[in-house]
């Protein structure tokens, strides 16, 4: 009984000298607040660039977004040109892979008409009375015109970010002309039905209407975006009300930049 009381003193003791040790270094701890500045000190350009398809090791989080601009031949100047928001894709905006497949992204959420050799599409063996389609794996399985329209579509007139917008929509006119449609033998894109103003039915679930085989628009009539704060504790920037950012809130020389990981859809409203 002696021999085990005295080990549960040692015991004891050795335990309130732990807590006494804990207990000063969180004491002596000094914790030092700081924000991580937002200024990315370039260009949007530069910034593109510099995690594109010549990134530094793995960084290279824009490649997929810069293949897109290169094949739809547009200007990289115009993401040097000031007051503008940018809206950046990192590559699983574009496409995800799993096993192989194409399983997410806008390749995958817009997939391609599936055509013959003679450039036909090819009906559906689930739903004859509709085209067939795929998942894209390049960006050159789209028009090009699709694809510069839709990186038009992702550069903003204006500055919008943190300091501007609210939980309420905000309109804002982007690059792409008003107008703008997409064949329905390009991709799905092009068989998506959009409007210029919301559901006037508040009840309805928010939704993609695509039609058949006349076809819809693909592209905000008026070549607007939707931009907003997500109400809830991360703020995230929303876009059009369906894709919410990565990071948001760059600052380059020559405007904002905000970063999705998720399709954005480039129209604001969708419903029959």
């Amino acid at each position: 009984m002696k021999i085990f009381n005295i080990k549960s003193t040692i015991l004891l003791f050795a335990v309130a000298s732990l807590a006494v040790g804990c207990y000063k270094l969180q004491k002596d701890y000094e914790y030092v607040k700081y924000e991580l500045d937002p200024h990315i000190n370039m260009t949007a350009k530069d910034f593109l660039l510099s995690r594109g398809t010549a990134g530094a090791g793995s960084d290279t989080v824009f490649k997929w977004m810069q293949l897109g601009i290169e094949y739809a031949g547009i200007d990289l100047s115009e993401y040097e040109k000031p007051g503008r928001t940018f809206i950046f894709l990192h590559n699983s905006a574009v496409r995800t892979i799993s096993s192989g497949k194409v399983n997410g992204g806008f390749f995958f959420d817009y997939p391609i008409v599936v055509k013959d050799a003679n450039n036909t599409p090819i009906k559906s063996k689930l739903t004859p009375t509709i085209d067939s389609t795929r998942p894209a794996v390049t960006w050159k399985e789209y028009s090009q015109q699709t694809v510069k329209n839709y990186f038009l579509y992702l550069i903003v007139e204006g500055e919008y970010g943190f300091t501007n917008l609210g939980v309420e929509n905000k309109s804002v006119q982007t690059l792409l002309p008003a107008g703008t449609t997409v064949p329905y033998a390009d991709s799905r894109l092009g068989w998506v039905i959009t409007k210029t103003t919301p559901n006037p039915d508040a009840t309805a679930p928010a939704s993609i209407v695509t039609a058949y085989p006349t076809g819809g628009t693909g592209f905000d009539p008026e070549g607007k975006m939707n931009l907003k704060l997500g109400n809830n504790d991360q703020s995230p920037i929303v876009v059009n009300d369906k894709t919410s950012d990565r990071t948001a809130g760059y600052y380059a020389t020559n405007g904002q930049v905000h970063v999705y990981d998720k399709t954005v859809h480039p129209f604001r409203y969708s419903y029959q």
